[in-house]
Parts: C-alpha cells; sequence; structure tokens
C-alpha cells in the first residue's frame, strides 16, 4: 500500500519581513529553507516547529490569502500565554473551549491567513 505523508499547507504573503516577524520571532518556527529564482523575485519559503511544516509564498497563484489552517498542539493554553507574554503588537490570542471538545486559539497572520491551534479537550 502507498503510504501517504501529512500536507504540507502552502500559506500567501506580501511582505515578507512582517511574515518572518509573525512565524519566527512571534509563533517561534524555524526557517528550513528559502528560494528566488532571481534576487528581485518572490520568496518561496518553508517554516517548521517540531513536527509541523508550512510552506509560505509571495508567488501570485500559489494560494489564496485568507486560507484557514488547523495545527493541533500538546497544550494550546500554555502556548497561548507563551505567545501573549512576548507583547506581540499585532496580535493578543486568546484561547475558547469548544462544544466538539478542543480548546482552540484562532490567530490571524499579516496576510489574512487564519491559523487554529487547537488541543483535544
Amino acid at each position: 500500500m502507498t503510504k501517504f505523508e501529512p500536507p504540507i499547507p502552502i500559506l500567501r504573503s506580501f511582505d515578507e519581513k512582517a511574515t518572518k516577524d509573525f512565524y519566527i520571532d512571534f509563533l517561534g518556527f524555524e526557517i528550513e529553507f528559502e528560494h528566488r529564482l532571481e534576487p528581485s523575485t518572490p520568496l518561496y519559503f518553508g517554516v517548521r516547529k517540531g513536527d509541523c511544516v508550512l510552506h509560505i509564498s509571495e508567488h501570485y497563484g500559489d494560494s489564496a490569502p485568507g486560507a484557514s489552517i488547523r495545527i493541533t498542539v500538546e497544550d494550546v493554553r500554555a502556548y497561548c500565554k507563551i505567545l501573549n507574554d512576548k507583547g506581540y503588537m499585532y496580535a493578543r490570542p486568546g484561547v475558547q473551549r469548544q462544544s466538539w471538545g478542543e480548546d482552540e486559539m484562532p490567530i490571524s497572520d499579516p496576510s489574512g491567513n487564519r491559523i487554529i491551534f487547537c488541543t483535544p479537550t
């Protein structure tokens, strides 16, 4: 049988600095790679935090802005505290308990993509 790996979402970006500030400095991801066809062309890069991998692209057509993704984390309440302790200027996330048995923390990135960090309760 063919083995399937977890999908890698591609999220749209419009501002390299703001996007890196958000994913690297605020959320705590690490850059895995960066690629440009030429120095003045759009950036395509990959980030990772633990087993979670995301690709982020400035290329028109790679992804629509405003996408939503869900990322399961071990303890979303602890992660929320870590993020809020950083005092990031553009987000003060909170956690909500959902009736379907998850705690969720939604955050929007600088390009309007919605990331929902969640922990089963």
